[in-house]
């Protein structure tokens, strides 16, 4: 059963090691080769569905299971009139008996082999079956020749390219090319990208480089069930409960947004963000946002620009205690004065942009943001860039990219709270260990000020899912402004410019269904 991987559904998500635990269990219930039959075969279709007029058809394999994988699509593909020709990687031993015997069926089928090197260079689809998810257990360094080649014959390709399994050089569970390949790599893929993955889906096809480089995600569970228990979960479109007509603007909470360091503070005037992040929330649904403009003047005239619904807040009127608190957003300096009072007043929080920064230089505000955690009912969310992510972690951006959701847990984990990790495929943790990866957003959120469309989004639905001290529903209601805020720019209308106005006021439309 093929199955087409999109931004709607939620899927769960399968560690390498549990992959091939999986794969042993089922090669030993089934009679030998079937897998990698069942494999071939699933690659061999899908190929052809990409495309169905290609009169050449490159295929690279490894010397393991997954150019066993390939070679086995080979033999479909040959069967299906296209012209087929074989790279075999040459490997330091002999194939595996499954591969060894899906090259007797390949020759026997009178399949073209060709050296590495010596590929026509003619072919209109290229099928990646070097390594799969096999390399990350330890490849020679530096790479032999050979699989240089191939490697950067695949990555620079402006055909299409389908990887089987993973994309060679991928790590499947972390999203990241492997350092010893990374350097062969362009910036990205010169053209299409499908991804068949076998068995189960990994998390790193969907977060850091594996966006990129997966491209449309297939899967084939190559056998019905999946008794694995998922180790984290791909997020999709969340169901929207019913509404009931008899409401009114308390039914569906408030948000303070409190932010935007004041021009007359440094010169360097940062109100914007904050008035994103509180248009974002009056746009996603919240019933009331309120918002305070740190370092505003009293009876300071009102700012331009900001919607009427929108009600402006001194500090001495600031009811931190009421609905959700959403601080940080253009924080500036001006934020870290604020950060005691609101870290142990609100019990409804989402921090995000300079409140993280302050909290991370600041031992005494990291000491109170672990101590949210063991107030009974108290719900706190963090927003961090990797580079936010990387301070909070006293650590580095590239190890937080290296690693997207073991950061993600780290962080859930030190402080007690629900963690968003923003990035391409932004990962939601949980304290308890539990993690998921959203399925939507692009690249045109790569613009500023859509970080504080996001906090904003997170505050109106952490309003609307109550006052009650539901774990579980702070978790969905995250996961749900996540993925709104990524659908929203995927419903983007092509050719138009995606600004973090526009953005934070597009979240008034309803997902589509």
């Amino acid at each position: 059963m093929l199955l087409r991987i999109t931004p709607t559904l939620s899927h769960p998500l399968h560690t390498k090691a549990q992959t091939r635990a999986l794969e042993a269990r089922l090669a030993a219930s089934l009679p030998p080769h079937t897998l990698m039959q069942r494999a071939g075969l699933a690659a061999a279709r899908l190929a052809h569905a990409i495309a169905p007029h290609a009169r050449r058809i490159g295929i690279v394999c490894g010397a393991g299971n997954n150019g066993g994988d390939g070679l086995e699509a080979a033999v479909h593909l040959q069967a299906l009139r296209h012209r087929v020709s074989v790279c075999l990687l040459p490997g330091a031993g002999p194939l595996p008996a499954d591969a060894q015997q899906a090259l007797q069926r390949a020759q026997a089928a009178g399949v073209q082999l060709h050296a590495p090197g010596g590929m026509p260079q003619d072919a209109e689809l290229l099928v990646d079956a070097l390594w799969g998810i096999g390399l990350a257990a330890g490849h020679p360094r530096p790479l032999a020749p050979e699989a240089r080649w191939c490697l950067e014959w695949i990555y620079r390709s402006a055909a299409p390219v389908l990887s089987i399994d993973t994309p060679s050089g991928l790590d499947a569970d972390t999203g990241q090319l492997l350092p010893a390949v990374a350097q062969l790599a362009p910036a990205a893929p010169a053209g299409p990208r499908h991804t068949l993955t076998m068995l189960t889906l990994k998390p790193g096809l969907f977060t850091g480089a594996g966006r990129d480089w997966s491209g449309t995600v297939w899967l084939d569970p190559l056998h019905p069930g999946m008794p694995e228990p998922a180790s984290g979960w791909l997020s999709g479109q969340p169901t929207e409960p019913a509404t009931s007509q008899n409401t009114h603007k308390g039914s569906f909470g408030d948000v303070l947004v409190i932010g935007g360091e004041a021009w007359q503070h440094r010169g360097r005037g940062m109100e914007g963000a904050a008035v994103l992040a509180a248009s974002a929330a009056l746009h996603a649904g919240a019933g009331r946002v309120l918002l305070h403009l740190l370092g505003s003047s009293e009876g300071s005239q009102r700012p331009a620009g900001i919607a009427p619904e929108i009600m402006l807040r001194a500090r001495t009127a600031i009811a931190l205690d009421q609905g959700v608190v959403v601080c940080g957003c253009g924080g500036g300096e001006l934020v870290a004065g604020l950060l005691p009072e609101v870290l142990q007043r609100a019990p409804r929080l989402v921090l995000d942009a300079d409140a993280l920064n302050a909290v991370a230089q600041a031992p005494p505000l990291m000491a109170l943001l672990r101590e949210r955690a063991a107030r009974p009912g108290w719900q706190t969310v963090v927003t961090p860039h990797p580079l936010e992510a990387a301070r909070l972690l006293q650590s580095g951006t590239a190890a937080v990219q290296a690693d997207r959701v073991q950061a993600a847990q780290a962080l859930a984990a030190q402080f007690g709270c629900l963690v968003v990790l923003k990035g391409s495929g932004s990962v939601i943790a949980a304290p308890d260990g539990r993690h998921a990866i959203n399925a939507s957003g692009n690249a045109l959120l790569a613009t500023g000020g859509t970080g504080d469309v996001l906090a904003g989004c997170l505050g109106a639905h952490w309003a609307r899912a109550g006052l009650e001290p539901d774990a579980e529903r702070y978790w969905q209601a995250t996961l749900a402004a996540v993925w709104q805020h990524g659908h929203a720019a995927d419903a983007w209308p092509a050719g138009q410019a995606l600004t973090a106005s526009r953005l934070a006021q597009s979240l008034a439309r309803q997902p589509e269904k």
